[in-house]
């Protein structure tokens, strides 16, 4: 690999079109394309490159030539070329959210921006971290030293909600750790994904960082691919079960952030009303299509009644629109086979005769716009309650019991993440540590960082992204002993 001595300077994209692929420092057009839509109007903004079986091999063939030479590089220089790509990316920040709007739908004041910022931010904070040897014995006679050595070729498949935050988060600890990549996005939001992988043509060595777009197929082809080393994925639980089939061929690593079903537990004697619009944005940002959202809202029988009025009164004053115009709070379900499963939750919660103080109806009309929704104290067996949602739709359960609204809490097949909120924190503490869920927060939500580890437990995943265990992850475990 030819290592570059300097960094493109003045890094230009014209975000417009066409969208091609990124392979070994080239942009590849495919004979073949698929068309991307906005959500929130059923239009067809552009057509995105669908690529062949060849044109993977070709992706992950460059991948595997460029990674030996980009292992060599020191940390520092690695983190130098990262740091570079923030730089590039952020020059890109206005067109990236603008297009992040267009193709996802979250609004553009406010979600779009937050994302877009927040991943270039990420990029040049994760560019500093560093993994260090271990000297676990060192005396006159003898020494061993565990170091963490890069994987080789990281296959990255990332989701439609947060395709800029999820894709830059893999992107930076897989290349800091010595790795090179072959990225794909989903086929719901490809736009993004292609734009700032043309990016990355223009400042890492050819081969380093390659994207290529396409469905389910293209999918496989990385997973069953022996070249691959690693799969780091982020998605349903059901396709994070395929991954994992697909991924056994050669024993590939595998991080999976799946979902979740996550429970709040306002616990008596909670002032919850400063806590309306968190909990709000905890259950309803993005549209409820985040797998940490709020899912299930569980309140105290002695809070319940003025609780649910007063969340309702709140809910009701958000506005759902096209994410382009600056009065939207929420936008629009990003595809059309979420907003298909949304409306049968939907028709399953009026088929029970459930509670719905707030929406329950969903609209005819173009765009995938799906009313802020809010179920009382359905039955613990019902769909909304059992189920994950992936949209603004929240059931709000009365509980009087501690031990049973703990058993409730659990009584799921995910464990992504939890709340706990209440007026003595050693309380709060305590009923955390019995929530069977990856992160727990008492008295905040949705805190995350650098150095802060994510992962869920039971079906919500495995393994962990961020902090110092999140980089080993794209890393083998050597240990050296050596005899003096």
């Amino acid at each position: 690999m030819n290592v570059q001595t300097g960094f493109a300077q003045d890094v230009r994209v014209d975000f417009t079109g066409p969208y091609r692929h990124a392979i070994n420092g080239a942009l590849v057009d495919s004979a073949g394309s698929f068309e991307v839509f906005n959500p929130a109007t059923d239009e067809v903004v552009a057509h995105a490159p669908n690529a062949s079986r060849d044109q993977v091999e070709q992706a992950i063939a460059a991948a595997k030539a460029a990674q030996p030479g980009w292992a060599a590089l020191s940390q520092d220089e690695r983190g130098a070329y990262i740091a570079a790509y923030a730089d590039a990316l952020d020059a890109h920040k206005q067109e990236l959210i603008t297009l992040l709007t267009t193709e996802q739908g979250k609004p553009r004041h406010s979600m779009a921006t937050t994302e877009v910022e927040y991943a270039i931010f990420w990029v040049r904070e994760v560019a500093k971290r560093r993994l260090e040897d271990e000297v676990i014995e060192d005396t006159p006679e003898h020494t061993v030293k565990v170091a963490h050595t890069p994987l080789g070729v990281v296959g990255a498949i990332t989701p439609w909600n947060f395709p800029v935050l999820l894709g830059l988060w893999k992107i930076a600890p897989c290349l800091v750790t010595g790795n090179t990549m072959v990225m794909k996005p989903s086929p719901y939001t490809p736009l993004c994904t292609l734009r700032f992988g043309e990016i990355a043509q223009q400042v890492f060595p050819a081969g380093v960082l390659n994207v290529v777009a396409g469905g389910n197929e293209q999918g496989a082809w990385l997973t069953e691919h022996p070249d691959i080393a690693k799969i780091s994925f982020t998605g349903s639980t059901a396709t994070g079960r395929k991954v994992m089939a697909s991924s056994s061929c050669n024993l590939k690593r595998i991080t999976l952030e799946l979902g979740g079903n996550d429970p709040a537990i306002l616990l008596p004697g909670t002032d919850y009303k400063p806590l309306i619009p968190t909990l709000f944005d905890a259950a309803y940002g993005n549209s409820g299509q985040w797998c940490i959202a709020v899912k299930r809202l569980y309140v105290h029988e002695s809070l319940y009644d003025d609780f649910l009025r007063d969340f309702v009164a709140h809910a009701a004053e958000k506005t759902v629109g096209n994410g382009m115009d600056p009065n939207t709070d929420l936008g629009p379900i990003q595809n059309k086979m979420q907003y298909g499963k949304l409306k049968d939750l939907f028709a399953d919660v009026k088929a029970q005769g459930l509670s719905v103080p707030l929406g329950g109806e969903i609209p005819d009309g173009p765009g995938n716009f799906v009313p802020i929704t809010i179920v009382d104290n359905p039955p613990k067996d019902s769909r909304v309650v059992r189920e994950e949602p992936f949209g603004p739709i929240l059931p709000i359960i009365k509980w009087s019991d501690l031990d049973e609204v703990v058993r409730d809490a659990n009584d799921t097949e995910f464990g992504l993440a939890a709340s706990v909120w209440g007026p003595d924190r050693d309380t709060a503490i305590g009923v955390a540590n019995r929530l069977e869920a990856g992160t727990v927060w008492v008295n905040e939500i949705h805190i995350h960082g650098i150095d802060i580890p994510f992962g869920g437990h039971k079906q919500s995943g495995m393994g962990v992204e961020n902090g110092q265990e999140g980089l080993k992850e794209f890393t083998n475990t050597k240990t050296y002993m050596f005899r003096k």
